[in-house]
């Protein structure tokens, strides 16, 4: 069966502060830069999102368009829109890099669509920043059925 790749774009917008308390002031404002700014800012992030399998032989699809949009609208558009991303209990811990906003977008995701099917998260944070993840070798392990000791 021949397989193919899909990828929709979706957006949200969503402030935060980049600082970190393993830091000092000053090293959060020189690491950070203006994006440490106590009242933080503001970003229209563009989340890409691409899933991959056989192409059903009736529908001639991946998987249905609208089974993905539900499920990216209620997982992560409905969260983050219009929210301090500090704020998130998921941050609670850790910086607001887009490297840490990526790779929970994935865990947000890859158990919420078919087993197998995600095989990227990408994320565009400004015109200059954009963030990829496709998973850890144990994510992959997991979704295909395969345990390790």
């Amino acid at each position: 069966m021949s397989q193919a790749t899909i990828t929709r774009r979706y957006r949200f917008c969503a402030a935060h502060r980049l600082h970190t308390d393993q830091l000092s002031a000053e090293e959060n404002r020189t690491t950070f830069g203006k994006c440490n700014n106590p009242n933080g800012h503001g970003h229209n992030y563009v989340v890409f999102v691409s899933v991959r399998g056989d192409i059903d032989p009736i529908t001639h699809q991946v998987l249905e368009v609208s089974q993905l949009d539900a499920a990216v609208e209620q997982i992560v558009v409905r969260r983050f829109d219009h929210q301090d991303l500090n704020r998130d209990p998921e941050f609670a811990a850790q910086t607001t890099t887009g490297e840490n906003l990526v790779l929970f977008l994935w865990e947000l995701l890859v158990d919420q669509l078919p087993s197998g099917r995600l095989v990227k998260v990408g994320l565009i944070e400004t015109r200059d920043n954009y963030f990829e993840y496709s998973g850890s070798a144990e994510s992959n392990r997991r979704e295909e059925g395969v345990s390790h000791g």
